[in-house]
């Protein structure tokens, strides 16, 4: 819920485009609060104009009706959105979001053919217990529930693995360690979809990601991409992050 006035969220914009302008290789999707998409100009970048995709930090899972305060995962595609996260722990945390909820909403994404950033982690209660793979496992199974191989092959779904413990405290996951949880989310899919889906999929990491650890979560521990939070409200820090993995 950042920044607070669109006078901001647009030079956060701008500065970011120019600190980044002679990126190529990666693709920089970025998901706003909904007040800001279409002053940013999510229908003008929504092919790609600029090097940018445009997402959602959340939608609802029905199409339309009476439901007060909330979007519609049509409604952020005819906006322009390519993208939505879906299940991020903060929505979990303070809002209630289930694994139910997280599936109705990542099945509306998929229909509106919105790709979704579908976001997993453990607590520091759960990793203390050793209970990470299970917990993992469990949101993986619940949240793509139903949805069959060729829907989900098809919708490029992105998993992105945020250990809970690691977002917002400045205590990232080492990478050995984020390897391995990666590798564990791919054995997962392997055992849902098979192994061709499963050495496909974009598996990204989440939770205190900056310049200097980034190149290492791609590079060493082998993920696709990154979920970057705070830092992606310093211009210089969030351009440096990206071209350190390009």
């Amino acid at each position: 819920m950042n920044p607070q006035k669109k006078q901001e969220a647009k030079r956060l914009f701008d500065s970011v485009k120019i600190g980044i302008k002679k990126i190529k290789k990666a693709e920089v999707v970025i998901c706003p609060p909904f007040v800001y998409l279409p002053i940013l100009g999510a229908s003008a970048f929504a092919k790609g104009f600029g090097g940018f995709r445009f997402g959602s930090q959340d939608c609802f899972w029905e199409e339309s009706g009476a439901y007060t305060g909330e979007i519609s995962a049509l409604m952020l595609k005819d906006i322009g959105c390519q993208y939505v996260i879906i299940g991020h722990s903060e929505r979990r945390r303070y809002f209630g979001e289930t694994d139910e909820t997280v599936n109705k909403k990542l099945k509306a994404a998929i229909e509106a053919n919105l790709i979704p950033i579908f976001c997993i982690g453990e607590t520091q209660k759960q990793r203390d217990r050793g209970e990470t793979e299970n917990v993992l496992k469990k949101q993986i199974e619940e949240g793509i529930k139903n949805v069959s191989s060729f829907k989900f092959q098809s919708s490029r779904i992105c998993i992105a693995y945020e250990p809970v413990w690691a977002i917002g405290t400045g205590k990232a996951c080492d990478v050995e360690e984020a390897q391995k949880m990666g590798l564990v989310i791919r054995k997962i899919i392997f055992g849902l979809y098979g192994s061709s889906i499963a050495e496909d999929i974009r598996i990204l990491y989440g939770g205190s990601v900056n310049s200097k650890n980034a190149a290492g979560y791609i590079r060493e521990a082998g993920f696709r991409g990154l979920l970057v939070g705070g830092a992606s409200l310093d211009a210089e820090e969030f351009s440096k992050i990206i071209k350190s993995v390009e």
